[in-house]
């Protein structure tokens, strides 16, 4: 460092010491600056200008800055693409030429608090994580709402499962040890953190200390140390980015992975859960059509819900009560929702004033809302079937006596203007005010006085911030002047002067703004105070409101859309007659969507599906998928009937695309995310395949499902409740000797060369995909389309071998001395078999080499 280095740069770079892997935005009068290689990141995201700046004889440094009263905006640009940014103020007054300067709030992704900065009807998470061997522990909170959850888990693949949780949470930032590689999980903003924040005594103390107990067991902790690491150290990291808002994470609870349906990364992608797959927006996903909240917290939850379908049936079934509550009572229903409306995000208000991020404006809404629960709850008591309910929503009413005591009907935006605190909440204030009044009245009748006392009708009393206030007299009346007025400044026409009475007047009223300045900030802070105190209130009944919300929203569906209430049973069954696509009926209106069975008949466990493109095939198999999910989580389904029999997982093998960053081709994708399910599936899970094999050529790829097919028919452990789509028609010959095999088609009717989709899901296999009528109506040239039909004849024409491999396990030719069975136990490796490999074999072995009657067939 240079020795003649600027006083103000070694005050920067001693601050910036502290904050090296953070965009520090230094305060310089009106502006914030940012310096080396900070300057150089913010210039480039914030396309702003880059300068440079001396700091000493000779040298200059890289600088880029913003303007003071624009600087939300900027940063949230900066946060949106996962950087950190530590605001650095000036604090109090000049000490030799060096005004002190100090951080006064850090920005990060996962810790934000400003509603500008938020998605109103999204949770803002931050995760921390670690994993260690087979263990992994996940903790995650959104500092926005108070939500603070933390779990640990082991299994073959840790890593995978913190990735499945991170797409389940949209994390806006995680945090690992220094060194962890998340691998190609979901985009996240990643803060690594030194190994010992995650030392678990040091996590253990701090939770302890944070919670003031003296044992984690009455959080759920207890024995459980990966998720207390995981959740100490994001309390580290919060008390060191966010220390204000510390105090809203006032409980920690235990969630268990196996308490939800888990979903992974590509069966949400599959299914266009939350987003769609194309514009990655929420309209036209399932969370766009079902989202008729009327509040954020509701939204936020229904977000929730989807990405945690339940899996005991209970809780279940009590959603569904409270669904069916609001749909009985059809005008209160609508007398509760249309208030409920106006109330806005209670949960966030409260939560930004406990932490003393809360302006006087955000007072006034959470005064507002707070006025309209009495409507809210009378709503609820009129009718009989939700009057139950009334009694989860507090009014808080001494919160709300609070606030219209003390708040001005329409206070200033911010502190640094008076007006703040309401007339009569502080008698120190009133005085003040008073005392303020009288100053200005005075200031308000000196011209009329002066002009009567001294004559000059054109005497004029002003203000500026430079002289304060000021007599004006123009020249030609400067003869008049009384000899007590002191001249202050010449104008070209007049002349200004001042008089020490004027002076004393207006330092009583410079001092009496600051002083109110300095009482009202008080009064704000005490008054926020009291309203941390009653922090756990507002947010159980914000809480409340959000699930009364959801359940109302789901009513209204229900009854505006046709949706009924299905049957969740234990029993592993599949009966849904009618069903339709939730997100497709709805962009199709007002056309009308062909509804479909999906009625597993006893012994059926396979549906293979076969039939032209764009008949609706893909279409079907998300309808069943959605379906059962959404009676999952508690809402209704738009079917005429439904009996589902719980299910642990939905997996999705749906589309694909080249992961080109990871040097996986689309073909690999696919077959990654069908070993997925094969490893995973359990008898109890729901499979979902969409042309599987159809990325590489056409024997491999018939190959492949036909084996898919078998393997998910014969093991054991699987056995699943599967819809596999296919144009491989030669796997309609897998249901000849797999008895849990079924063929169904979408049914077409040919009129001439015209082919009419009916949309209609029938038994039986299809022999034809139609492939030239769809190239025809996507208006390919019509040439191709004709040289297409000539090439299509002429295949067809040809032998049946050209695309019907023969699979030999159908039928079996005994040449003499060549026996398979016994070559194949020749061959057989019996010591190096595990008992599930035998099993396998066995099962397999009985289906190739007998017939139904037991003989061997020749």
């Amino acid at each position: 460092m240079s020795d003649d280095i600027s006083p103000i740069r070694k005050q920067y770079l001693d601050i910036k010491r502290d904050y090296p892997d953070t965009i520090l935005f230094f305060r310089l009068g009106d502006f914030y600056e940012t310096f080396d290689q900070d300057a150089q990141v913010a210039a480039r995201e914030l396309d702003i200008v880059l300068t440079s700046r001396n700091v000493a004889k000779g040298t200059r440094v890289p600088m880029a800055g913003i303007p003071a009263h624009a600087a939300e905006g900027y940063i949230a640009r900066l946060i949106s693409r996962g950087l950190h940014v530590a605001i650095c103020d000036q604090v109090g007054d000049a000490v030799g030429g060096l005004m002190p300067r100090e951080v006064v709030r850090v920005f990060t992704p996962g810790t934000l608090m400003d509603e500008t900065m938020l998605a109103p009807r999204a949770n803002n998470y931050l995760v921390a994580a670690l994993v260690v061997e087979n263990h992994v522990g996940i903790a995650y909170a959104d500092v926005s709402t108070g939500e603070f959850r933390a779990t640990a888990t082991a299994g073959e693949n840790p890593a995978q499962v913190l990735r499945d949780e991170l797409a389940r949470l949209n994390a806006a930032e995680v945090l690992v040890p220094q060194g962890t590689a998340l691998g190609n999980g979901p985009s996240v903003a990643v803060t690594e953190l030194p190994p010992w924040k995650f030392e678990l005594g040091r996590c253990e103390q701090t939770l302890l200390e944070h919670f003031s107990t003296a044992s984690l067991e009455g959080f759920g902790l207890a024995g459980l140390p990966m998720a207390t690491r995981a959740a100490g150290a994001l309390v580290q990291y919060v008390r060191e980015t966010q220390p204000k808002a510390l105090g809203l994470l006032a409980g920690l609870a235990h969630y268990s992975l196996t308490d939800f349906m888990l979903l992974d990364a590509a069966t949400r992608r599959g299914l266009e859960l939350t987003e769609t797959l194309r514009s990655r927006e929420v309209h036209g996903s399932l969370l766009g059509v079902l989202d008729q909240t009327a509040t954020p917290m509701g939204a936020r939850l229904l977000r929730v819900w989807i990405n945690q379908p339940l899996l005991n049936l209970a809780a279940i079934q009590a959603r569904q009560n409270q669904v069916q509550a609001f749909v009985e009572a059809g005008l209160a229903r609508v007398s509760f929702r249309e208030p409920l409306g106006k109330l806005g995000d209670l949960e966030r208000l409260a939560n930004r004033t406990a932490s003393g991020h809360a302006t006087p404006r955000d007072l006034v809404a959470l005064r507002a809302h707070l006025g309209g629960l009495p409507t809210v709850r009378a709503a609820l008591e009129a009718a009989a079937g939700l009057a139950g309910f009334a009694d989860e929503v507090d009014l808080c009413a001494d919160v709300l006596s609070l606030l219209q005591a003390s708040i001005a009907e329409d206070p200033p935006t911010t502190l640094a203007q008076t007006g703040v605190v309401r007339s009569g909440f502080s008698e120190e204030l009133d005085q003040t005010v008073a005392g303020i009044h009288e100053a200005r009245r005075w200031i308000a009748n000196l011209e009329a006085e002066e002009r009567a006392r001294t004559g000059i009708r054109t005497l004029k009393v002003g203000f500026n911030k430079i002289f304060g206030y000021y007599l004006e007299v123009t020249r030609a009346n400067a003869n008049a002047v009384p000899p007590e007025y002191i001249r202050k400044q010449t104008l070209v026409n007049a002349e200004r002067y001042i008089t020490p009475q004027m002076k004393e007047v207006e330092a009583q009223i410079l001092n009496a703004e600051e002083r109110i300045r300095e009482i009202e900030g008080r009064l704000f802070a005490e008054v926020c105070c009291s309203l941390a105190t009653a922090a756990p209130r507002l947010q159980r009944t914000s809480a409340a409101l959000a699930r009364l919300d959801l359940v109302a929203a789901f009513a209204e569906i229900a009854v505006q859309r046709g949706y009924v209430r299905p049957m969740l049973v234990e029993e592993d069954v599949l009966e849904i007659v009618g069903g339709r696509h939730p997100v497709v009926e709805q962009f199709l209106s007002p056309q009308r969507f062909v509804p479909n069975d999906a009625v597993l008949e006893g012994g059926e466990r396979i549906r293979v599906i076969t039939g032209p493109n764009m008949s609706g095939k893909s279409t079907y198999l998300r309808q069943v998928a959605l379906l059962c999910l959404m009676a999952q989580i508690g809402s209704f389904v738009p079917a005429t009937s439904a009996r589902i029999g719980l299910v642990d997982r939905i997996f999705t093998r749906i589309g694909a695309q080249d992961e080109i960053h990871s040097g996986q081709s689309t073909f690999m994708v696919e077959m990654i995310e069908a070993a997925n399910i094969l490893h995973h599936a359990t008898r109890r899970s729901l499979l979902i395949f969409d042309e599987v094999g159809r990325g590489t050529s056409t024997y491999d790829g018939v190959s492949i499902a036909w084996a898919v097919i078998e393997y998910i028919h014969n093991h054991p452990r699987l056995q699943a409740r599967t819809f596999f789509a296919t144009h491989y028609h030669e796997l309609i010959r897998l249901a000849e000797f797999l008895p849990a095999v079924r063929n169904y088609n979408v049914a077409v009717v040919e009129q001439g060369k015209k082919v009419v989709f009916l949309h209609q899901i029938v038994a039986g296999g299809a022999d034809r995909s139609y492939g030239i009528h769809v190239a025809q109506l996507a208006g390919l040239p019509r040439p191709i389309i004709a040289r297409a039909e000539e090439i299509l004849a002429e295949l067809e024409s040809q032998s049946e071998r050209a695309d019907k491999p023969r699979p030999q396990m159908l039928q079996l030719s005994f040449v003499s001395g060549n026996d398979p069975l016994r070559e194949a136990l020749a061959h057989l490796d019996v010591p190096g078999l595990t008992p599930i490999e035998a099993l396998n074999l066995l099962y397999e072995w009985q289906k190739r080499y007998t017939s139904p009657d037991g003989d061997l067939s020749a």
